[in-house]
């Protein structure tokens, strides 16, 4: 089993708040007070979690940054209160970021179909 210290725990309670934060504030319109707030925890209880130095070094690597600066970006898009082009960047920038961890995979994209109807379907 694997042991999870305090810091890491309050990380993921940091960076679930960041989560609804962003959320709340795509719901109410693009709220930019909650999504900078939102934004901010994220990346907080993202450092809580993994620590500073493997933080910085996961967005600092030399193939990530260009996903990077569109997700640090929109982060200071939506501190500078244009949050729906904030968001945009941030998007993109997250996907960009993210792919290369397999954790964005969809079903369509995979190699084996379990369903045999469906893998002519899904082949091409």
């Amino acid at each position: 089993m694997i042991s999870i210290s305090e810091g890491q725990k309050i990380g993921v309670g940091i960076t679930g708040f960041g989560v609804f934060f962003i959320l709340f504030g795509t719901l109410l319109y693009f709220d930019s007070v909650l999504l900078a707030f939102g934004n901010l925890l994220f990346l907080t209880g993202l450092s809580f979690i993994i620590g500073l130095r493997r933080t910085f070094s996961f967005f600092f690597q030399r193939h990530k940054l260009k996903a990077t600066s569109f997700f640090l970006g929109g982060v200071a898009l939506v501190l500078l209160r244009w949050p729906f082009l904030g968001m945009l960047l941030e998007t993109y920038g997250f996907f960009s970021l993210f792919k290369t961890l397999g954790l964005l995979r969809t079903p369509a994209r995979s190699h084996r179909c379990p369903l045999s109807g469906l893998s002519w379907v899904l082949a091409g």
